[in-house]
């Protein structure tokens, strides 16, 4: 499943003229609940996202959704399920980035703030009553309608 949400085109002149970046952002779900966190230190601060982060070269969407979510949380996950994609301007920081999302089941370990000057908490929150304000990509993808659990769990929830 893929979700592609289109940029306005007076956004688009509000921003510089760079390559989009891409951004992996994992759902990790343990008992019908997801991780999230609150970022500081840099765009978005303030808000709750998904744990994740930028995609390295040559590096698969799952390699980096498990180094990401492993380094920001201590966090361990099992099979991965390609999950949808945002497309998002930063206009404060002129950037664009395209976000792949993963879903998968958690494994092992407790979160915790391993990166202080990334991330102040890590909590599991029902996908429907996350808590606000969200990250930009997060947020769009709430926007478009996409339910996880629609996907872990198959349609009827089970």
């Amino acid at each position: 499943m893929t979700v592609a949400i289109a940029t306005p085109p007076d956004v688009m002149n509000d921003i510089r003229s760079e390559t989009p970046r891409v951004g992996v952002g994992a759902i990790v779900f343990r008992d019908g609940k997801v991780l999230v966190g609150r970022r500081i230190g840099s765009h978005g601060a303030g808000t709750w996202a998904l744990p994740g982060g930028h995609l390295e070269y040559g590096e698969t969407v799952e390699a980096c959704a498990r180094r990401e979510v492993f380094e920001e949380s201590g966090v361990a996950f099992g099979a991965v399920t390609p999950g949808p994609y945002v497309s998002d301007l930063f206009s404060d920081i002129g950037r664009h980035y395209v976000t792949l999302f993963v879903l998968a089941h958690h494994v092992s370990g407790e979160p915790a703030v391993l990166e202080p000057a990334k991330c102040t908490e890590w909590r599991w929150s029902a996908w429907t009553e996350l808590p606000r304000p969200l990250f930009a990509p997060l947020d769009t993808l709430c926007r478009s309608g996409f339910d996880p659990l629609r996907i872990i769990c198959g349609p009827d929830g089970r």
